[in-house]
């Protein structure tokens, strides 16, 4: 039992010196040679996890649609301070957004008000169900600048170089393809579009979530260097979240 235990970590120690050894070196299509070295498939799925690692941290399972009650509890706004965290977001009329992982529309509904209605929202989701929830209630707010985007596990299907901002809240951890999506996303922004991942604090122990639903800051950094994206900001004052900010910078093409 204590050999399998060893062979186990030197498993998961060896993934992290190939995810470094091979890291793509530019930015291009969504699909990109040496991607396979980013991920290791070391164990089955679990309870949390679906034993597919991606730089040294195992994917967890997918909410999906069974969970949308729980987007909208009636306690959210007093756990998560959803409205501190639009104010975080800085986003400013006329913008378009994309909100990954939308779901309800919990949150889209938020930044669209703060937008105004020259601006929009793409509201991305791989479930056909969720895009059906988001439409039913943007309807019940009488709010028309959030769109559903279907989008796949793969590829968000944005268009190239035109979104302002891209939010992903408590779904990033969640992607099984994080490389191939996010490759997708930093190409839609604009140059000097920006990025925030709002995750669940992995440092912080006393936040009620399972382990594989957080990520720490340090994590969230380490995977963003793989593109063209630069920190500009952390914001830590969320009961339970921090909102982890970037910048796509400018791509020198010869």
């Amino acid at each position: 039992m204590m050999k399998i235990c060893k062979l186990f970590l030197i498993c998961i120690w060896v993934s992290g010196i190939l995810v470094a050894q091979d890291k793509p070196s530019s930015f291009g299509s969504v699909t990109l040679p040496g991607t396979d070295a980013l991920y290791q498939q070391l164990l089955r799925s679990n309870l949390e996890g679906i034993g597919k690692f991606y730089m040294g941290r195992q994917i967890s399972h997918v909410m999906g649609h069974a969970g949308a009650t729980w987007l909208e509890r009636p306690e959210r706004e007093k756990e998560e301070n959803t409205d501190e965290m639009i104010k975080c977001l800085k986003l400013m009329r006329g913008y378009k957004v994309a909100d990954i992982g939308v779901g309800t529309g919990y949150i889209a509904r938020r930044m669209a008000k703060k937008i105004g209605p020259q601006g929009i929202v793409l509201g991305v989701d791989i479930e056909q169900k969720m895009l059906d929830d988001l439409e039913n209630n943007m309807k019940a707010a009488n709010i028309t600048n959030v769109k559903g985007h279907l989008g796949t596990i793969s590829d968000p299907k944005l268009e190239e170089g035109t979104l302002d901002f891209v939010i992903m809240v408590d779904v990033y951890h969640e992607f099984s393809h994080p490389y191939e999506m996010m490759s997708g996303i930093v190409k839609a922004l604009k140059p000097g579009g920006r990025v925030a991942f709002v995750e669940y604090r992995a440092e912080d122990p006393k936040v009620p979530i399972k382990r594989l639903h957080k990520m720490s800051e340090a994590q969230v950094k380490k995977e963003a260097a793989l593109f063209p994206l630069k920190h500009v900001e952390t914001y830590e004052k969320l009961p339970w979240q921090h909102v982890v900010f970037f910048e796509k910078t400018e791509v020198k093409t010869k």
